[in-house]
């Protein structure tokens, strides 16, 4: 039986080899394209279909980027108001995350789905280097450990449905699983669209028997209306909010989670009558009041005109008040930075305690002199006082002379990071983190006020096993997001350094590109303010979607920001990158980021775009 119902099908061809279509592996304007036509099937009101077989995306950072465009593709189709149904046969990363934002995820019983390919997750294991291969039965052993089969998704509820193969694997004569695969796709569709749609009672209690053989045995009609695709947006968030909720461990008692509920509910209540209706009425006020000035303004202008009867208005003496004078003639100094306490940081690197000297990286090419420590990361706050390169600093140099963490209130730090994959020797690796650090995850997220203004700030700490990105860090990233848009303040991200996912726990990790990606859209269309800030290195999942879909995004000069580091694409492609491939300012040349600031200048640079960029419905506007 034909269904004569319009639908958008994209998908992966992995093709006959390496050298057919990068084996699979998109390029980022292969990923554009796809894009682009799910816009076009948004625009006419039909379904997505997306069939997913790829080992990852090819690491290319030359624009769009592989990275941005990733999370571009995971930013807009959170918001594509059309079902859109995925078919999973091999699901690698950020690869399958570009088209794999479903209403519906379905999956081949043969297939994986992971944060990375067993082969991949072997080589990190015996930390191999120089092109050397892994052993079969180490890339066995990573495939057990990291629950990448139709069943152990199924089981952890990161898909929807597993479509039984041939044993041997479909061939293109394998009709009878061809009809199968039709028959569950056309039979996802139809949920969807019935989930949403108002009259539904007897197809939907059709839909729900076992027994149906055929997925077209129930007529459903696959145009929706405009209040029934609002619903589908909004069933579509609820559906990646409630994954992975159990991959992490929460130390919070049960009377103090009601308690952050009842606060929340206040915080909402308190936004809406403060800054929407009570604060509308007063912007309103102001802008009229603005509007009379300026006219009065005017009429007087042209009034006094008049009565000088032709005087030359460059006769007319300007005066200019002590305070505008000063501001004019008198020269800044560096007391006068937000990070500046009485001539000294408010955090000194414990660096400055070594009594030797650092060369600069750039000595050969620069000529920059030896620097003693204590001035290096003292006063110098680890600049080249020569050529200007940055020395890496510790997180908490940040957090306190940047985002004045001393006086600010950290929030969900009982939210822990754990091994909801029990992968062997993890647990082990988790403690020796936690005891070195003094942290329960690589993600921090407080609140804060700087320059007299309030803030929401998360920071990813690089020594917490890279600063990667598990469950719990995509947890305490979401109810961050959550709280800002709450109390309409700005959100600051700051990624001291990040490894991307955290592959010791699978799909559990993965699922943080698009979670994360989805709760900071809701947080940008309800007017909120979204700034993130590159230090270090910034590599893999946590750039191709969260980060990487900020409309502001900017680095710390000597930074580097990218997809994959040059090890992994020497590894995976053969071809060797130069040095500065992933350097800030090629990130900058690509568009990638919109610009590089030195570390002593970060507070004045963030205080100055609290107040300038974007987020309409920020508490202070």
């Amino acid at each position: 039986q034909v269904v004569h119902q319009p639908v958008m099908v994209i998908g992966q061809e992995k093709g006959h080899g390496q050298e057919f279509r990068n084996g699979g592996s998109v390029k980022p304007w292969g990923n554009a394209k796809a894009l682009h036509y799910m816009k076009v099937a948004q625009a006419e009101g039909i379904p997505i279909h997306t069939y997913i077989f790829t080992p990852g995306s090819y690491p290319v950072e030359d624009y769009p980027g592989a990275a941005q465009q990733i999370a571009k593709n995971i930013y807009e189709m959170g918001k594509i108001d059309v079902p859109i149904i995925s078919i999973t046969s091999e699901g690698g990363s950020g690869g399958a995350e570009a088209i794999g934002l479903a209403d519906r995820r379905l999956m081949l019983s043969h297939g994986y789905y992971s944060v990375i390919s067993p082969e991949g997750a072997a080589a990190i294991e015996a930390n191999l280097r120089d092109g050397k291969r892994v052993n079969d039965a180490l890339i066995g052993n990573c495939a057990h450990k990291l629950g990448i089969t139709a069943e152990e998704n199924l089981k952890m509820g990161y898909i929807d449905r597993v479509i039984k193969e041939p044993d041997l694997g479909a061939k293109p004569n394998s009709y009878e699983f061809f009809r199968t695969l039709r028959s569950e796709v056309i039979r996802a569709t139809n949920e969807v669209c019935i989930s949403v749609k108002g009259l539904k009672l007897f197809r939907a209690m059709a839909l729900k028997q076992k027994g149906t053989d055929d997925g077209d045995d129930v007529f459903m009609r696959w145009a929706l209306s405009f209040r029934a695709r609002a619903r589908l947006v909004e069933k579509r968030y609820d559906k990646f909010r409630n994954l992975s909720t159990s991959a992490y461990m929460d130390q919070r008692s049960v009377f103090f989670r009601m308690g952050a509920a009842a606060q929340g509910f206040a915080w909402s209540t308190k936004s809406l009558f403060v800054y929407n209706l009570l604060g509308r009425t007063v912007r309103a006020a102001k802008q009229g009041m603005e509007e009379i000035q300026a006219e009065a303004h005017l009429v007087k202008e042209r009034t006094a005109r008049l009565l000088k009867k032709g005087k030359s208005a460059n006769g007319a003496t300007v005066k200019i008040s002590s305070d505008v004078r000063d501001k004019l003639l008198c020269l800044s100094t560096t007391d006068h930075s937000p990070c500046f306490e009485e001539g000294s940081w408010k955090y000194s690197s414990p660096k400055c305690n070594d009594d030797r000297t650092f060369s600069c990286p750039n000595a050969e090419r620069e000529g920059c002199l030896d620097l003693w420590a204590p001035d290096l990361f003292g006063d110098f706050a680890g600049v080249c006082s020569h050529c200007g390169h940055h020395f890496p600093m510790e997180y908490q140099w940040y957090l306190y002379n940047v985002f004045n963490y001393a006086e600010g209130f950290e929030f969900n730090s009982g939210i822990e990071s754990s091994n909801p994959l029990s992968y062997e020797g993890f647990d082990l690796k988790l403690e020796e983190a936690r005891k070195n650090t003094g942290l329960r995850s690589s993600c921090i997220t407080f609140e804060t006020r700087m320059d007299g203004i309030n803030a929401v700030v998360i920071c990813l700490a690089a020594p917490f096993r890279g600063g990667s990105v598990g469950a719990a860090e995509g947890e305490k990233i979401i109810r961050a997001a959550e709280r800002a848009q709450r109390k309409q303040l700005p959100l600051i991200f700051y990624a001291h350094g990040t490894a991307g996912i955290r592959i010791q726990e699978g799909t559990n990790g993965v699922l943080q590109m698009p979670r994360c990606t989805m709760a900071l859209r809701r947080y940008v269309d309800a007017g909120g303010l979204y700034l993130v800030i590159y230090d270090t290195n910034s590599y893999g999942g946590s750039v191709a979607s969260f980060l990487g879909c900020s409309p502001y995004q900017f680095a710390v000069r000597s930074s580097r920001i990218g997809f994959a580091g040059p090890r992994v694409i020497s590894e995976t492609t053969g071809i060797a990158v130069p040095p500065d491939y992933h350097n800030a300012w090629n990130a900058l040349a690509r568009g990638h980021i919109q610009g590089i600031w030195d570390r002593r200048e970060m507070g004045r640079n963030i205080g100055q775009a609290l107040m300038t960029m974007g987020g309409r419905n920020l508490y202070y506007r």
